[in-house]
This record gives C-alpha cells, sequence and structure tokens, in this order.
C-alpha cells in the first residue's frame, strides 16, 4: 500500500465481521481504490489509491455505516472522546434495560408474577409489554436500525440476529397478552424479560470489550503523545513558543534539558544526550554534538543546543512511524482470509438453524410446543452472533504490532507477522548487521624509538588529505585521544598500495601495506610476523615509515557489534540456520563469523549475486530471513520472505523491509520472530476460543441435550455467553501487551 496514497478512515455502526465485508466491498467500489483494509477491532479503514476522501465517505455511508476522515493526531483525541461517549452510553442503555429486566427475570423465577388468565393479568402484562418495548426502543434501536440496513442491502448481520431475537421474543408475549384465548394454556408465558436482559447484557458487553479494546491501541497512543504540540523558533533574533503546525523546513529551533524534540533536524550548535528509546527501544541516552541528527519525538536530557529543522510534519520519522503501525494494525494476515470465509456464510447459516429449530420443536417436542419452538429459535439467534469471531484476529495483530513497535520494532503488515515465525534460515550481511560498519583502530605497534602518540598523530596527518574508510578511522582515533594530527605536504596516493607525504620538516613518510614498503626497500621484518596473523582474522593492517625507516603498525578492523553474539546465540537457540553473507574477503567472513558463532558463511558475494543466494535456500525448501542495513540490501531484503532492515531511523529504512529495526540491534531479530510466535498464537487461541463456543453453544441452544438432561439454555443465559465471549477474545488478546520477547510467555 506504500505505493499509492492512503486514507484512514474512522468507521461507526460496525457490529461484527459480516459489516467488516460490507465496509470493505463499499470501499473497493469507489473508481480509483487500489486496495481497502477494514479493521474491525479498532473500527478503522485505510484505503489505498488516487480517490478523494469524500467519495470514500459517501460509499461508507450508501452501504448503511458513519465514517469521518481521519488526518492527525488531533482525530484519535477526537475519536476516544467519542468512544468514551458512546461507552457512557451503552452502560445507561444496559442500566435501563436492566432496570426493566432484571425485577421481571427475579419475579418469574420466584414464581410472583400472574399468568395471563383474566382482563387484569392482561393489563398488567400489557404495561409491561410497553415498557419493554421502550426498552427495545431506547436500548436496543441500534440493534433494528443496523437490521434493518442490512436487510435494504440483502445481507445478514449479528443486527440481524439480535433482532430477530428480542424482538421475536417481544411481539410472542404480546400475543399471549392480546390474544391469550388463541394460544394454549401451557403456552401463555411472557417473555418480556428476557428480551429486556438480553438487551442489557448485550449493551453492557460491548461496554465492557470497547474498555478493553482502548486497552489494545495504547500503543498507537504512545507514539502519537511523544510529539510535542509547540516548538521554540528563532526568528529575527528573537525566541518564540509556536504550534507544531507552525514550524517550517531550515528553521532554528532551541531545545532545553527535559524537553521533547519537536521535529527532525541536525544540531547546529551545542550538545547534550538524547533518549531515543521511543525510537530504537534502547534505554541508554545518546551523545549528541553539531552535526548530529535527532529525530523528533526523542527527549532531550541534559544540555542545550539549536538545531536546524530537515523534516517536519508529516514527513518527520516519528509520523511515518505513526502511519507504518497503523498500516500494519488494520491489515490483514493470512489466517484472516479463513475467517473472512467462515463469516461470510455464517449469520445465514444461523438463520437456517434457528428456522430448523423452530420447526423441530413444534413438530416433535413436547407441550407447550409453541413456547419451547420460541424459546429455543431465540436463544439460537443470541448465542450465535459472531463477534467474538470477528474479533480474533484483529485484536490481537493490534497489539502484536503495538508490542513490537514499543521494542522499537515496526513490521510492516500482519502478514509479515504470521510468517516471521515460519522463518526456518536466517541470513546476515556482515557490514553494519553483524560489525558495526565503521572501522576503527584496534591497536597500534612500534618500534623502538617511537612513541604510540607522535606515531599516531603523524598518521591522521598524512591521512588528513584521503577519504578512505581506514583513513577515517585513524583520524577518528586520534581524535578521540586528543591527539593533534600532525601538518604534512605533499600528499599523493598510490593506488592499491598506500600513500605518501611529507613532514614540515622535510622528513618523507609512508603509510601503506607491506608492497609499497618493500618497493621502497624497506625492512618491515620486525612486524611482518604480526601483520600476518592480523590479516589472518581479516583485520587490515598499515605500515609507517619515515625516512626509509620503519616506524609503526596501526591496524583498523569493522568490530563486531558487542550483542552479536548473543542475539546470534538467541537465534541458534530457537533452531534456526544461520548464514552469514558478505562481499569482503574470506579470511575476514571467516573470522566475523568465528567471533559471532557462525558455522556457515559465504564470502565475496557481488551486491547481485546476495539475491541468487536467498534464492538457493529458499529452492532448498527454506523460509529465509534476510537481515541488512536497509539501503544497499534492498534487491535480497525483498527476495527473502521476510526481510529485516537495520535501520538508523532513516525514510529509506523504514520503507525498504518487512520488518525495520530501529535500534540496529541483532537481538531485534529474536525479538521480532518472539512477538510473531507469541501473537500467532494469541490468534489461533481467540479462534479456537470463538469456534468452539459457536460450535459447542448453538446445538446446546437448539436443545439437543433436553432428551437427556431434560433443561435448556434460557435465552438471558445465552445473551450474558455471547456478550462474555467478546470480552473474553479481547482480554486474551491484551495479554500479549505482558509479553516480554527476551523470555516472558503469552
Amino acid at each position: 500500500m506504500s505505493e499509492q496514497p492512503v486514507i484512514h478512515l474512522s468507521v461507526s455502526g460496525m457490529s461484527c465481521a459480516g459489516c467488516v465485508s460490507s465496509v470493505r466491498k463499499a470501499l473497493l467500489s469507489v473508481p480509483g481504490v487500489v486496495s481497502a483494509e477494514v479493521n474491525f477491532a479498532e473500527h478503522t479503514a485505510q484505503v489505498a489509491g488516487e480517490v478523494r476522501s469524500q467519495a470514500l465517505v459517501q460509499a461508507v455511508i450508501a452501504a448503511g455505516y458513519d465514517a469521518a476522515v481521519m488526518t492527525g493526531p488531533e482525530d484519535l483525541a477526537e475519536r476516544d472522546a467519542l468512544e468514551a461517549g458512546h461507552y457512557r452510553s451503552l452502560v445507561r442503555k444496559a442500566a435501563v434495560a436492566a432496570l426493566i429486566g432484571m425485577p421481571l427475570m427475579g419475579g418469574d423465577w420466584l414464581g410472583l408474577l400472574p399468568i395471563v388468565s383474566s382482563p387484569a393479568d392482561s393489563l398488567f402484562w400489557l404495561g409491561i409489554g410497553i415498557a419493554t418495548f421502550a426498552v427495545l426502543v431506547y436500548a436496543g434501536g441500534h440493534f433494528f436500525t443496523g437490521a434493518w440496513r442490512s436487510l435494504h442491502r440483502h445481507n445478514a448481520n449479528m443486527d440481524t440476529l439480535i433482532a430477530l431475537g428480542t424482538g421475536s421474543a417481544w411481539l410472542y408475549s404480546m400475543a399471549v397478552v392480546l390474544f391469550p384465548e388463541q394460544i394454549p394454556s401451557l403456552a401463555r408465558h411472557a417473555y418480556f424479560e428476557a428480551a429486556a436482559v438480553i438487551l442489557a447484557l448485550l449493551n453492557l458487553g460491548a461496554a465492557l470489550e470497547m474498555k478493553a479494546r482502548s486497552r489494545s491501541s495504547q500503543a498507537i497512543k504512545k507514539l502519537i503523545g511523544l510529539q510535542p504540540r509547540t516548538a521554540r523558533v528563532i526568528r529575527d533574533g528573537k525566541e518564540a513558543d509556536i504550534p507544531i503546525e507552525w514550524v517550517g523546513l531550515d528553521e532554528t529551533v532551541r531545545m532545553h534539558p527535559g524537553e521533547k524534540i519537536p521535529v527532525d533536524g541536525v544540531i547546529i550548535e551545542g550538545h547534550s544526550s538524547v533518549d531515543e528509546s521511543m525510537l530504537t527501544g534502547e534505554p541508554l541516552p545518546v551523545d549528541k554534538a553539531a552535526g548530529d541528527e535527532v529525530v523528533g519525538g526523542t527527549l532531550n536530557r541534559t544540555g542545550s543546543f539549536l538545531i536546524r529543522t530537515r523534516r517536519i510534519g508529516r514527513d518527520t520519522v516519528l509520523a511515518h512511524i505513526i502511519d507504518m503501525v497503523r498500516t500494519a494494525q488494520g491489515s490483514r494476515p493470512p489466517v484472516a482470509r479463513l475467517v473472512d470465509q467462515v463469516t461470510g456464510v455464517f449469520v445465514p447459516v444461523v438463520l437456517l438453524i434457528s428456522v430448523l429449530t423452530f420447526l423441530a420443536w413444534f413438530n416433535f417436542g413436547p407441550e407447550p410446543r409453541i413456547g419451547y419452538s420460541i424459546v429455543t429459535a431465540i436463544t439460537v439467534l443470541v448465542i450465535a452472533c459472531p463477534c467474538a469471531l470477528g474479533l480474533a484476529t484483529p485484536i490481537s495483530i493490534m497489539v502484536g504490532i503495538g508490542k513490537a513497535a514499543e521494542q522499537g520494532i515496526l513490521i510492516r503488515s500482519g502478514e509479515a507477522l504470521q510468517r516471521a515465525r515460519k522463518v526456518t534460515t536466517v541470513v546476515l550481511d556482515k557490514t553494519g548487521t553483524v560489525t558495526e560498519g565503521r572501522p576503527r583502530v584496534t591497536s597500534i605497534e612500534t618500534v623502538r624509538g617511537w612513541e604510540t602518540s607522535a606515531l599516531l598523530g603523524l598518521a591522521a596527518g598524512v591521512e588528513a588529505g584521503s577519504e578512505h574508510a581506514m583513513a577515517e578511522a585513524i583520524e577518528a582515533a586520534a581524535r578521540s585521544r586528543a591527539i593533534e594530527a600532525e601538518r604534512v605536504k605533499g600528499f599523493e596516493a598510490i593506488a592499491g598500495h598506500g600513500v605518501t607525504a611529507e613532514t614540515h620538516d622535510g622528513r618523507r613518510v609512508l603509510l601503506g601495506n607491506a608492497k609499497l614498503l618493500h618497493d621502497h626497500r624497506i625492512d618491515v621484518t620486525a612486524l611482518l610476523a604480526l601483520y600476518d596473523a592480523r590479516a589472518a582474522t581479516g583485520q587490515s593492517s598499515v605500515f609507517l615509515a619515515v625516512d626509509n625507516e620503519l616506524a609503526g603498525m596501526i591496524t583498523v578492523a569493522d568490530p563486531v557489534k558487542a550483542d552479536a553474539a548473543a542475539a546470534i546465540a538467541r537465534l541458534k537457540a530457537r533452531g534456526l540456520r544461520l548464514v552469514l553473507l558478505t562481499g569482503d574477503a574470506r579470511a575476514t567472513a571467516r573470522a566475523v563469523a568465528r567471533a559471532v558463532g557462525i558455522a556457515e558463511y559465504l564470502a565475496e558475494v557481488l551486491p547481485d549475486g546476495k539475491a541468487a543466494h536467498v534464492a538457493a535456500l529458499q529452492e532448498q525448501g527454506e523460509v529465509v530471513a534476510m537481515v541488512g542495513d536497509g539501503i544497499n540490501d534492498a534487491p535480497v531484503l525483498a527476495r527473502a520472505d521476510v526481510g529485516f532492515a537495520l535501520g538508523t531511523g532513516t525514510d529509506v529504512a523504514i520503507e525498504s523491509a518487512d520488518v525495520t529495526l530501529m535500534g540496529g540491534s541483532l537481538h531485534g531479530v529474536a525479538d521480532a520472530i518472539a512477538i510473531s510466535n507469541a501473537t500467532v498464537r494469541n490468534i489461533w487461541q481467540n479462534l479456537f476460543g470463538a469456534f468452539v463456543y459457536n460450535s459447542l453453544g448453538i446445538p446446546i441452544a437448539a436443545g439437543v441435550f433436553y432428551p437427556l438432561t431434560g433443561m435448556l439454555l434460557n435465552p438471558m443465559i445465552a445473551g450474558a455467553a455471547m456478550a462474555l465471549s467478546s470480552v473474553t477474545v479481547v482480554s486474551n488478546a491484551n495479554r500479549l501487551r505482558r509479553f516480554h520477547p527476551g523470555g516472558g510467555g503469552a
């Protein structure tokens, strides 16, 4: 969906999985729509394509629902306020229905209510019927209007079942009250209390479900809450706090300790430590100085600094993360298609079962046949509502992807989340993935007469004119040790060998490999064995000679990430096959693989050959996850079954793979797979519970056990069970919020 403009809608009026299908069909029917996903758990829709948002809203309204366009964080707050109002409305409706239904139920159980046998009894029950009708209008009106809209569209949904169930109970009861002589004496029982109590329980269940569902979207709410509402901008030499929406590009923003950074930018003055845990999941603050990038939503800890804004509004990293999480939460994994197929025929089948139940009891049941027929048919309708089935998948996806986002893991879709648990082989790029990707000086060897600081200062001076990665490492080492680079002149690069230069006092300096010094007849015997040993372990060394005399040797290596070995051990403990893939020399690949505990490695692989190696593994039957930097590895990330991009918060990294690990740690791969396992397991738990509930509930409601036990399921108990089934599914999904990928369970 990322290639097309995406419009987010808030949709109201959906009551079951059948409604999801109706809304999705309505959206797909709009010209220009490429794809549409509807999230029943969050009551939202996301539509991709070149289309006017108003056309989408009109299509949803024409389908019998209501919709509004979501354009920014403020819409979530507005939606929360609307949901809070809806929650209070549901509680009031439940209370009113219970106020009528519970006394009637208690009186019926205690035998205090009269049987319709006299005009006085009829008058009493007529008053009860009118009061119950008021309950049906107030507490159940939304079910009846939903059923009517569905009928107009030639569909049937949860509202249809509830309206038929409660409406039938009320109509039969009124028939008993108004025409008692037409009904056998044994069947003259009014079921007003059943209609009222069922509505009370359904509204209460919907309120509890909404309350639990709101907890499942905490991750997106936390992300949106990260962005401050104002920024302190310097304009014309004056500072002013302005709304975040008014901040432009290339503005200068001042930051003080303890403040959240409002937009993405680059530090132009000052230094500080910044808490980037919202971005990376890593708790330790990161030191920042002039020239370093900062990301909106992160927290400035200690210092003050000025930043120049680079990205604002919906272009910031945080905005991209919010969009990606919201899109992923609204997507459907493959298992959801099974649910769609089932729910597409579920309600019509239930209606048929209800009719057959009525006919079976009417023709073969004991007296009063009409009473038993009505009760069993109503009970089937009420207990069969597929709410839990419709919630089972999307609610777990919402929580699972939100949980991953809290860990600095951005999962692009529900499909990627489900697929990650099936991975059998993890292919790891070396540079920037297993290693830090920034070569640094690992050792300095000197010969007699030379000190380390003097050697490093001279080498840094010679390399000042070079752009080679080794030169950057030597210069960085000198800066970190506060060693001033010696000024040189006459710099000359010798391709494939090294460089030469001259010091200010006329000394000739050579810096390069053994071949360079051999060509100038300089003896390197004193350090040659060490040079060869370092080369065998994948490290690169350069000799430094002054006036044709060896002065020392500097070794540079791209160090393995501190936590790489531990993360790889976690992956191996899961039984995964690990493969290191690199374009570097075989010795380097072997050394890095050995350092982190990987037995299988492929070296000297060209960039366009990496995808071929992944394809070869897939042909062997492996489900391959590729872990790379998200920029140079884009083709192979796309070729893998699941692509993991180790990003640093750049837009390219976010867009390049199925999963983006914002922190750059390989632990994120193990965490993502663990979250995938926990989420899919949670989905199947929900689906199993929902299927078992409906599979067992319908025959029990139909009375298949009556010949053995002599008992029937009360419609009110059926209503309570139906309401609680949805609450149970949502509560089970919310257990994922307590899941700890490092070893917790769900």
